[in-house]
């Protein structure tokens, strides 16, 4: 039977993608993959679109399978190695690979994304992508899809590759599977195959107890949700048991076990597989604008529809169910700010987003805002440079978006939802969820959704039998619209307890606030104590903050409370007239205190009111020191002035209204002044700094540019080197071959150029010919020899001119004899490059032929 079998017998498809370095991961790789596995391999790397590549040739060494470069239209076959043709694009098409020229200019192309997305979208559970050394972060957002499809997705280990950077990308993305070196990759891809492929029993039964294995296996899978649950208090038993079960087998055969009893023995004794496990199974995946056609009807009907039946409120509220990392969030945020711009009467709105996500990981990373540069791929150049700031290695949510959406971790089955929403994204969530959860949700989101809201779902759900709560919008792209359901038509519709299918107790004891309060009544004693001794009248004791710690006597005719919510700041609560004049006193005290001044302040005929003299009152203003529990804080002392006694002498610092106005009025326009001239400077700097930063943002941008179109070629220049490398090494292994060739024949053989100079020489012609590796390159006609040949450089002339051999008898010096032949160095392409001189020794030949003739003569 013949290996290579067609693409509908091939149970996967093995993407692999390289760049820089890779050459030699791929050699490690191919060296180790059994010829036999029933799996085809794909193989992209990154070449230079201008030059043929050598792969194919080069690949064929490390493995018995058949390496070639693929044909648009080519059929995959299993067991064999396909290899991506320079300056193409490879995808898989019905069973075919499919080529195309690149859409994108050179430096900017990402080819392994574009071959794992086919594979992912083409062979889902059956797609496997692998990630080998290379520069850049190709394949990361390809691996992304091939995880979410249910694929498997290995990546070398970073410290292997020598250049780690796309491993590493893919690694940091959280949806790689396996992580090994290019040799144990392989295997492990092959006992995840054979695990998958393994009938649905436990080893150790029988084929005849299919009974008994079922519930094993039902056993097994009820005690992984309840560790999960146990770990996460998240209830996994609702999903549907065909997702858990995948997703878990995925587990078992990356770990390499037999059965779903003994992961869930595995399970139990090492917890952070339960976070792997619930990373698993929560599959968050997603990217920026999601189906081009749903956010083109949001943009250009749904949210204007949303908009313009809005009569009293201008602050429209939508919610993200199981926003992942944030795309989806961003990206309707982004739409609406586009559709603002577009349409000017939309101007006056906001919209506030709530996205929430099971996982706190990928809410971490949404809150953060930042994602990788292959983001480019799903945005457009005008969404990148109005919504995000590029750095160098991730591009960063501008504030104007981040703004807008507010993430939350919430579990939809469990938590209370987010209520009086216009507008609710839920898309590729319930699909998750078996029939019962599907049912009970669903007026969830009738009851989260206001009046005429409009609700989202993916490409695969539909709202089912609740016709009565939802009218369709757009049935292809699955828009619904929120109305009110005819009355006691389906009373099970009804929503009868949030959240819906909780059942733990959300409740816990409010703990008490034991912690005292900073001023016991330690503090109230000693307040009490100096007051009585030594101030009678109405007084309070505030602290470095202007907060009032302590009343004494009735001070409601100097205090009064202020409006709104409840201050206790001296500032606040303090009677008009006296406000200013206070102030200073307090910050003139302080200031008293750090030149070791103690005496108190007096301030003398205050008015109660603004530009009423008839309630004057006189106040003392004392830093404190002692007792302990009063230090450094400011005790202000309240006297009536009586109004008989007009000529009371006014003793301590002018602190009448006028006096204080004046004063501030001075430093006012003092600080005008200052405020004036530093804006100014700072105007002046501003433009200056304005126009520097627009030229250096134009420079980075070109150099950002010239960087990735460097680095893709420094990328192909690193391939074509080592395929290079390769080639002198073999060219090298082939020169050693030659010369070992030469030296065992009994033939002295000369190699002299175009100018009849040495060229190469054996063993055997040096000595005959008086040769060194020094006249590696001298002239024909400055050596010597034993040969008696004075017309062999005019012999080898004339060979090289006419293109005549020639062939002669020459005895030596020492009585021997030689054949001695000329001919012409032909190269592969035929070009004539020099002449070829043979000596073979026939001096026994000639011994011979003398001995016969002279025994003819007797």
């Amino acid at each position: 039977m013949n290996p290579a079998t067609a693409i509908t017998t091939v149970p996967a498809i093995v993407g692999i993608g390289a760049s820089a370095g890779g050459l030699e991961a791929l050699d490690q790789f191919l060296l180790h993959t059994p010829p036999d596995s029933g799996l085809a391999w794909i193989i992209v790397q990154h070449l230079d679109p201008t030059k043929k590549a050598m792969l194919p040739e080069l690949l064929q060494r490390a493995t018995s399978m058949k390496v070639q470069q693929v044909t648009d239209g080519m059929t995959v076959c299993a067991n064999q190695v396909y290899v991506i043709a320079p300056n193409t694009e490879l995808r898989l098409n019905n069973g075919r690979l499919q080529l195309t020229k690149p859409t994108e200019q050179r430096g900017m192309r990402l080819p392994v994304n574009i071959l794992f997305n086919s594979l992912a979208a083409a062979l889902g559970e059956n797609a496997i992508g692998v990630i080998l050394s290379g520069m850049g972060n190709d394949g990361t957002l390809g691996m992304q899809a091939i995880k979410a499809a249910g694929g498997l997705a290995a990546a070398q280990q970073p410290a292997s590759a020598q250049f780690s950077s796309m491993p590493e990308s893919a690694i940091a993305s959280g949806g790689v599977d396996i992580i090994a070196g290019p040799a144990e990759l392989p295997a492990h891809i092959l006992s995840f195959r054979a695990h998958l492929s393994m009938p649905n029993h436990t080893p150790d039964q029988q084929p005849s107890e299919p009974a008994s294995s079922s519930d094993t296996s039902t056993s097994a899978l009820q005690q992984i949700i309840s560790l999960l649950q146990s770990h996460s208090r998240h209830d996994f038993s609702l999903y549907k048991t065909s997702t858990l079960q995948r997703r878990i087998e995925r587990r078992i055969g990356i770990h390499g076990l037999d059965s779903m009893q003994q992961y869930a023995d595995f399970l139990r004794v090492n917890p952070q597989e339960n976070d792997l496990l619930f990373k698993e199974l929560l599959i968050g995946v997603t990217e920026f604008f999601r189906d081009a056609e749903v956010w083109d009807y949001m943009a250009n009907t749904a949210l204007p529809a949303l908009l313009a039946q809005q009569k009293e409120s201008t602050s429209l509220r939508a919610w993200s169910i199981g926003c992942s990392t944030g795309e989806e969030a961003y990206s309707l945020a982004m739409t609406f700010c586009q559709l603002q711009q577009h349409q000017p009467e939309f101007q006056k709105f906001s919209l506030k987003i709530f996205a929430s996500d099971l996982s706190p990981d990928a809410i971490a990373k949404a809150r953060r805002g930042q994602y990788p540069l292959v983001i480019s791929e799903q945005l457009s150049a005008e969404q990148l440079n109005q919504f995000f700031i590029r750095h160098d290695n991730y591009f960063q949510v501008k504030q104007q978006i981040r703004d807008m959406v507010l993430f939350a971790q919430h579990d939809v089955i469990l938590n209370p939802p987010f209520t009086r929403q216009n507008l609710i994204v839920c898309r590729n969530l319930l699909i998750y969820f078996d029939a019962r959860l599907q049912r009970t949700l669903m007026p969830l989101l009738h009851y989260s959704l206001s009046q005429n809201g409009v609700l989202l779902l993916g490409s695969s759900e539909t709202i089912g039998r609740f016709d009565e709560l939802f009218a369709t919008m757009q049935p292809k792209l699955r828009f619904y619209q929120r109305i009110d359901p005819i009355a006691n038509k389906n009373r099970n519709s009804a929503v009868t307890s949030f959240p819906p299918l909780s059942r733990l107790a959300k409740e816990h004891p409010v703990t008490t606030n034991k912690t005292p309060s900073p001023y016991s009544d330690s503090l109230q004693t000693a307040a009490d104590q100096v007051l009585l001794q030594v101030y009678a009248p109405a007084a309070v004791v505030v602290n470095g903050d202007g907060d009032i710690i302590y009343i004494s006597g009735r001070t409601g005719k100097y205090l009064e409370p202020a409006a709104g919510k409840a201050n206790w700041n001296f500032h606040a609560m303090v009677r008009d007239g006296l406000r200013a004049p206070l102030a200073m006193a307090l910050q003139q005290v302080r200031s008293n205190k750090t030149e070791n001044k103690a005496e108190p302040l007096q301030l003398h005929r205050l008015p109660l009111q603004s530009g009423d003299d008839s309630q004057q009152v006189d106040v003392t203003v004392q830093l404190l020191h002692e007792p302990a529990a009063l230090n450094g804080m400011t005790m202000v002392v309240f006297r009536d002035v009586v109004l008989s006694n007009p000529h009371t002498p006014a003793a301590g610092i002018d602190m009448s209204l006028a006096a204080v106005q004046q004063q501030y009025l001075a430093e006012i326009q003092s600080l005008r002044e200052e405020t004036r001239s530093s804006r100014e400077e700072l105007q002046s700097s501003n433009e200056e700094l304005q126009s520097t930063n627009e030229e250096l943002q134009s420079t980075n941008e070109e150099l950002t540019t010239s960087k990735e179109e460097m680095q893709s070629m420094n990328e192909e220049l690193q391939t074509i080197n080592t395929e290079l490398q390769t080639k002198l090494d073999d060219l090298a292994l082939a020169q050693s071959d030659l010369q070992n060739t030469l030296n065992s024949v009994e033939i002295a053989i000369l190699f002299l150029d175009q100018q009849l100079n040495v060229r190469r020489y054996t063993d055997r012609a040096a000595n005959i010919i008086n040769l060194r590796e020094s006249d590696l390159g001298r002239p024909l006609s400055d050596l010597t020899s034993s040969l008696l040949y004075p017309n062999l450089h005019d012999d080898a002339l004339d060979t090289l001119r006419t293109l005549k051999f020639c062939e002669k008898q020459i005895p030596t010096n020492d009585e021997r004899w030689f054949s001695v032949r000329i001919m012409p160095y032909r190269t592969l392409d035929n070009m004539i490059d020099g002449v070829v001189i043979t000596l073979v020794d026939i001096s026994a030949t000639k011994e011979l032929e003398a001995a016969l003739r002279e025994k003819s003569k007797h």
